[in-house]
C-alpha cells in the first residue's frame, strides 16, 4: 500500500509538489486572496534570491566536497560591491531614463558578479587547495579566511549601514484590484529563473556539465582518458563564488540598507536550503530556496513569534522524511 501510494506521488509530480501543497495551506490558513498573493510573490522573490546563493554552495559542497565556511563573504562583497556601483552611478539609478536605470542595475550586478569570480579562483588557489579531502582543516581554514574578509569589508566600508539605491524603473509597485506586487520582486524572480535554466542546461546538456559529474563519481578515469579536473572543479568554484556575490547584489537592492553582517545573516537559509535541497543539486537547491522564501513569509503573516524558528521546523520534518534531502544528487 504504501509502496502505491509513493509511486503515485512520484509520478504525479513527487517532491516538486511541495511549494504547491504550502501555499494550499496557507491559502486557507490566510483566508483573503489578495494578501495570500501578495505574500506568495514575496516568497518566490526570496527564494530566487537564496537559491542564487545557495546553488553556488551546492555546487561547492555536493560536487566538490569542500565545506566552505567562508561562502558568505562573496554574498558579503556582492552586496557592498553592487552597493558601491549604484551610488557611483546614481544619476543614472534616479533618472527618468528606463534604459540607464537598468543598464545600472546589471552593471552592478555585473561588477559583484565578476569579483566573485575571480575572488573565487584566488580562494580555491590559495585557501582551499592544500586542504582537499580534509573536512576539519577546510572547516578551520574557510572559517578563518571569512573572518579577514569581513575585517577588509568593515575597513573598506565601514560600519554604519550603508543604503542600496533601487533603479527608479523597479521601485514601486503593480496594483492589480486588491493585490499589490513590487516590480523590483518581479524582477528577482526572473533574473532567478533565467540563472537555474542557465545553469540546469550547463550542467545536464553540456560537453563541461557531463565532465565535471563524471569526475565527481571516477576522477581517475577522466583524467586517464586525457581532462584536467582540477581545471574543472576550479570553474565550479568560481562560477560557485560569482552566484553567491551576485545574489548578495539582488539581496542588497531588496534590503535597501546593508550592514557587514549581511553574509553571515544569510548564510543560515542557505545552509538551511543546501541541506533540505540535497547536495550538490540544482533542482534540490531551487526547491529548497522556494520552500524557505514561502515558508518565511507565510509563517511571518500568521504566527510572526514563530518566523525565526519556522525554516529549522521546516529543515527538522524534510530530514526526517529524507535524510538526503529532498533531490539530492549525491547520497553519502
Amino acid at each position: 500500500m504504501m509502496k502505491t501510494l509513493s509511486a503515485t506521488f512520484e509520478r504525479f509530480g513527487g517532491v516538486m509538489l511541495l511549494p504547491v501543497a504550502l501555499a494550499l495551506i496557507a491559502f486557507l490558513l490566510i483566508g483573503r486572496p489578495s494578501t495570500w498573493v501578495t505574500l506568495t510573490v514575496a516568497g518566490l522573490a526570496m527564494g530566487m534570491m537564496i537559491f542564487l546563493m545557495a546553488s553556488g554552495l551546492s555546487l561547492i559542497f555536493g560536487l566538490m566536497d569542500v565545506l566552505n565556511f567562508g561562502h558568505s563573504a562573496f554574498v558579503s562583497f556582492g552586496a557592498f560591491i553592487a552597493a558601491s556601483v549604484l551610488a557611483f552611478l546614481g544619476a543614472w539609478v534616479s533618472g527618468g531614463s528606463a534604459v540607464l536605470n537598468i543598464a545600472a542595475l546589471m552593471a552592478a550586478i555585473a561588477a559583484a558578479t565578476a569579483f566573485g569570480a575571480l575572488a573565487g579562483w584566488a580562494f580555491e588557489r590559495v585557501i582551499v587547495k592544500p586542504v582537499y579531502k580534509d573536512h576539519l582543516r577546510q572547516i578551520l581554514i574557510t572559517m578563518g579566511a571569512l573572518i579577514v574578509a569581513d575585517e577588509i569589508i568593515l575597513t573598506l566600508w565601514g560600519g554604519a549601514p550603508i543604503p542600496v539605491p533601487r533603479p527608479a524603473v523597479l521601485t514601486g509597485s503593480i496594483v492589480v484590484g486588491d493585490v499589490s506586487i513590487e516590480i523590483y520582486r518581479i524582477f528577482a524572480f526572473l533574473l532567478g529563473l533565467c540563472v537555474y535554466v542557465a545553469m540546469h542546461f550547463a550542467l545536464n546538456r553540456t560537453r563541461i556539465g557531463l565532465l565535471v559529474r563524471a569526475g565527481v563519481e571516477n576522477r581517475e578515469m577522466v583524467e586517464a582518458l586525457g581532462f584536467r579536473i582540477d581545471r574543472l572543479f576550479i570553474a565550479v568554484f568560481m562560477a560557485g563564488s560569482a552566484l553567491a556575490a551576485m545574489g548578495g547584489a539582488m539581496w542588497a537592492g531588496y534590503q535597501s540598507l546593508i550592514t557587514t553582517a549581511i553574509g553571515a545573516e544569510m548564510m543560515i537559509l542557505v545552509f538551511i536550503v543546501v541541506i533540505i535541497g540535497g547536495l550538490g543539486s540544482i533542482e534540490g537547491s531551487l526547491l529548497g530556496a522556494i520552500l524557505v522564501g514561502l515558508m518565511a513569509n507565510y509563517v511571518a503573516f500568521l504566527f510572526p513569534k514563530m518566523s525565526l524558528a519556522s525554516n529549522m521546523i521546516l529543515m527538522m520534518a524534510i530530514l526526517l522524511w529524507r535524510p538526503f534531502g529532498l533531490k539530492p544528487a549525491v547520497k553519502g
